[in-house]
């Protein structure tokens, strides 16, 4: 279908939906690099103005990326509720922004109609949406999670406790995971992102992880960030697994270029609930996204590179995910260049997922050859606060070491909860009383001694002593 938009005596045409979509997004780099994006500033706008009067639903009868050849494209039709979806079906995608502006969108109704929103309307409106609109639309939507604990209440922001380290000393990941837990992070997860794709070096992190959260009774969850396929063998061999974990994309060539299909998926997603290691809830998936990857795997197909990224999170749902983030700013400028395009593809991929049923999380980041600085990500930070996003990074000093990336520290996390008055999950943060650690109404509250119950964290695991100083 051709799309036509005459502004000020200039006919505007655009050949199909692909190309309007792309050209109607904000600028970023990655958009430019792939050439798709629009050639001009009047040009974005006519494609912002025409794609407003479309109907939400050409998104179902025109494909961007065809049936017949994506599986990704075949789940987000096949899987698509035409019941919920009739609520919204008469909107065109400017009155789909204006709907869910007014007060006619509250919680319920958002939850209720999810499941009726594909993952191309989701960017279509978030195209034509400022800044303020994304966190307003974002802020009024409830997920709800639960493992070991519950993630995505309202006035709750969980924090995933990432103690890596380049060589998967255990000293160096204990220790982090003591210095995380005295900031009050680690509800969202404790995950590890390991150097090594060994299965004994990783199945020895996982016994790790699970005698901590054991012994100390910690209501929370432990990841292993490795491939799903060394995560299923792992189950297989009876280990202690909890989240299993895999980066997904928004097209079928992307996610064959990480080493997986939706069959493998199906696979992951079996093993962890076989174990039965959630005590609250069965959402045993975690996901990890970031716009550009199927850019970077020339696996976009023309497609602008948060329309694909939407189209990740529709992979995502189709999992029931404990968590998933956006890691915004860690590909590089190639695909988004500065602080600015950052904190925007940051707003936006938490609008979409959320606006798709999807409990999302950022790891608001940047490298550090971006345009971009920690006064950017503080941005960010507040602004996800304000829209509800589910969790954050907790890294020790912002700077990961085994990444080589930067993104938001423990103490980050802290200035989040006491500035917007945001709490950890419930059953967390009773550990976290309980064990002396946190009282909502001092915040983070401990002195230049540990708590007694953990004195002996690391000794206990036979690595010696705890320095509580170093540790504080």
């Amino acid at each position: 279908m051709n799309y036509r938009m005459n502004a000020r005596g200039t006919l505007w045409s655009f050949p199909d939906l692909r190309t309007l979509m792309a050209k109607a997004t904000p600028r970023r780099s990655g958009d430019v690099l792939a050439g798709v994006a629009a050639q001009s500033a009047e040009e974005s706008v006519a494609a912002r103005m025409c794609l407003a009067e479309a109907p939400l639903k050409t998104f179902l009868s025109e494909a961007l990326i065809p049936y017949e050849d994506d599986e990704v494209t075949r789940l987000i039709i096949d899987s698509h509720d035409r019941e919920a979806f009739c609520e919204i079906a008469h909107l065109t995608v400017g009155d789909f922004r204006d709907y869910l502006l007014s007060e006619k969108a509250d919680t319920a109704t958002l939850s209720r109609i999810a499941p009726g929103i594909t993952p191309e309307m989701a960017a279509a409106v978030s195209k034509l949406m400022r800044n303020q609109d994304l966190i307003l639309a974002a802020k009024k939507c409830r997920v709800v999670t639960k493992f070991r604990n519950t993630i995505g209440l309202e006035g709750r922001m969980s924090v995933r406790l990432q103690p890596n380290h380049p060589s998967d000393d255990r000293m160096g990941i204990a220790a982090s995971i003591v210095d995380g837990l005295l900031y009050g992070c680690g509800d969202a997860v404790i995950g590890i992102n390991p150097a090594s794709d060994n299965v004994a070096v990783l199945s020895d992190l996982v016994e790790m992880l699970a005698g901590i959260i054991d012994r100390y009774e910690i209501p929370t969850q432990s990841c292993i960030l490795t491939h799903v396929t060394t995560s299923i063998e792992m189950a297989n061999r009876g280990l202690p697994v909890d989240l299993v974990f895999q980066s997904i994309a928004g097209t079928q060539k992307a996610n064959t270029s990480f080493g997986i299909s939706l069959d493998t998926l199906r696979e992951g997603y079996e093993a962890g609930l076989s174990l039965k290691r959630g005590t609250i809830g069965e959402n045993v998936m975690y996901f990890e996204t970031g716009q550009g990857s199927a850019l970077s795997a020339d696996a976009h197909f023309g497609c602008d590179q948060q329309t694909l990224e939407a189209r990740a999170y529709g992979v995502a749902r189709a999992f029931a995910p404990l968590l998933v983030n956006t890691v915004v700013g860690f590909i590089g400028p190639e695909y988004l260049y500065d602080g600015k395009q950052i904190i925007r593809a940051g707003l936006e991929d938490h609008f979409c997922g959320k606006l798709l049923g999807v409990p999302m999380g950022c790891d608001v980041c940047y490298t550090n050859h971006a345009e971009a600085d920690q006064d950017d990500m503080d941005m960010l930070l507040t602004l996800l606060g304000a829209a509800g996003c589910h969790y954050i990074m907790g890294i020790p000093g912002s700077d990961d070491i085994m990444l080589n990336y930067q993104t938001t520290s423990f103490h980050d996390a802290l200035y989040l909860r006491q500035v917007l008055g945001l709490r950890p999950a419930p059953e967390f943060e009773a550990w976290l009383e309980t064990s002396g650690i946190y009282r909502h109404d001092r915040g983070i509250a401990f002195g230049r001694e540990l708590p007694s119950r953990f004195q002996h964290v690391l000794g206990s695991m036979g690595l010696g002593t705890v320095d509580t100083e170093a540790a504080r």
